[in-house]
């Protein structure tokens, strides 16, 4: 792919500044999406909408769709920006942010009467939310791979996320008060709009960044010529081949997810105060393991964080198969939060460590963009198992998968970061 050369003022003198608002664009966009967690506020949300489980499992399925598949196809584009941040801003603001305000409406105008047309709103607006997000995370990412030097991107994204996370074990607290203070639907409604506000906050430092030009783009090639260039990258580099293959499993191995919090309203009979108290578990638990493993990061490599979060994500389905008493779930629970901060942290790092600076957006757009329908697809495979094996066959596959996928990043891939 042709190349051009440019020049601008160096990274490192604006490095402090950077670090700074990109800190509080995620702490506040953590905190947000904490309180309408996917995990566990949502899929209660549906379950009081539809008694279908398949429609559980299409929180994530949508999200994932919308979120990690059109970013190949905005990659080309990406790489032709000298600056990354005016694309990033119009996206993730109107469409990303957009979309929490959007579900909020949806359950405030239609939830209580009108359940189904809520509930179909409630599935676009999400969509509207993670293709935003697609469409601008190759562009978004790449700025801060030129922003955030590359030993200390892993302590700006465990920090980050850790403090949105503690903030949010508070406002995790706040979210069974609201949900059992206020009548339904408009309890729901209010967590979102409440989650839109804070994602506004998060809007002014993405804003804030000082975004130097990128040293270089690729020239203009047609969308067909890009994309047959790109089956070479996967002939050439078998090591990223492998990672791919280790990441599609473990992240078919998180396939019980979204039904941790369903079951166990389902069997233990939690309610509002108790999904807000294992939602604030939940962030707690990734507020302490980011910071953890934003560490391990940095100086051991982002391959070892996967592997360890692929296993804490099958000790979260053995605790549920396990679970006699709602306090099984608090450890499931922290385990769900020691996978996702894991799978925060280094998801995106590691991809960065494979490729040359100029290729950054190509390998996360297509990265994303192959996991796409096994994230989409895994979810919705819980949904068929929890109706026709019921949870327990369930949480047991899910076990076995995840450990099969933590085992292969371990030990079948290698580290980039030793190979560059």
């Amino acid at each position: 792919m042709a190349e051009l050369t440019i020049t601008g003022k160096p990274a490192s003198d604006n490095a402090h500044w950077n670090f700074g608002v990109n800190l509080l664009d995620i702490t506040f966009f953590t905190l947000g999406a904490s309180l309408v967690s996917r995990d566990t506020v949502m899929p209660v949300l549906v379950s009081q909408l539809t008694d279908s489980k398949f429609a559980i499992g299409l929180i994530p399925a949508i999200f994932s769709l919308g979120f990690y598949l059109p970013q190949l196809f905005v990659a080309n584009f990406s790489e032709r920006l000298r600056y990354k941040k005016p694309f990033t801003m119009l996206m993730g603001g109107v469409g990303e942010r957009g979309g929490y305000l959007l579900i909020g409406l949806s359950i405030w105008l239609f939830a209580k009467h009108s359940p189904t047309l809520a509930l179909g709103l409630i599935f676009i607006a999400l969509a509207i939310s993670a293709t935003s997000s697609g469409l601008c995370t190759p562009a978004w990412f790449d700025m801060i791979a030129k922003v955030i030097p590359v030993k200390r991107r892993g302590l700006w994204s465990g920090l980050s996320h850790s403090l949105g996370a503690l903030m949010g074990v508070i406002g995790a607290l706040f979210v069974g008060r609201i949900l059992e203070s206020n009548a339904y639907p408009n309890n729901y409604a209010l967590l979102f709009f409440l989650t839109y506000g804070l994602l506004l906050i998060s809007f002014i430092g993405l804003a804030l960044n000082r975004e130097p030009p990128s040293e270089t783009v690729k020239q203009h090639i047609s969308l067909t010529r890009y994309l047959r260039q790109l089956p070479e990258i996967l002939r050439r580099d078998h090591n990223y081949l492998r990672f791919l293959v280790s990441r599609t499993t473990v992240q078919l191995g998180a396939m019980a997810t979204g039904f941790f919090m369903v079951y166990g309203t389902e069997r233990f009979h939690i309610n509002g105060q108790g999904v807000g108290m294992l939602t604030a578990i939940l962030v707690g638990s990734a507020a302490v393991m980011n910071l953890v493993w934003g560490f391990v990061g940095d100086r051991l490599g982002h391959k070892i964080v996967l592997a360890g979060a692929a296993f804490a994500m099958a000790l979260a389905a053995l605790t549920a198969w396990l679970a006699v008493s709602p306090a099984w779930l608090v450890v499931t629970f922290i385990l769900i939060g020691v996978y996702s901060a894991g799978d925060g942290v280094s998801g995106f790092n590691i991809i960065l460590e494979f490729c040359a600076p100029a290729d950054r957006p190509t390998y996360i757009g297509l990265t994303n963009t192959l996991l796409a329908p096994i994230l989409t697809v895994a979810p919705l495979l819980g949904g068929w198992l929890a109706m026709t094996v019921d949870y327990g066959g369930l949480f047991l596959i899910a076990l076995v998968v995840a450990i099969i996928g933590g085992l292969l990043m371990l030990f079948w891939v290698r580290e980039p970061r030793l190979e560059a």
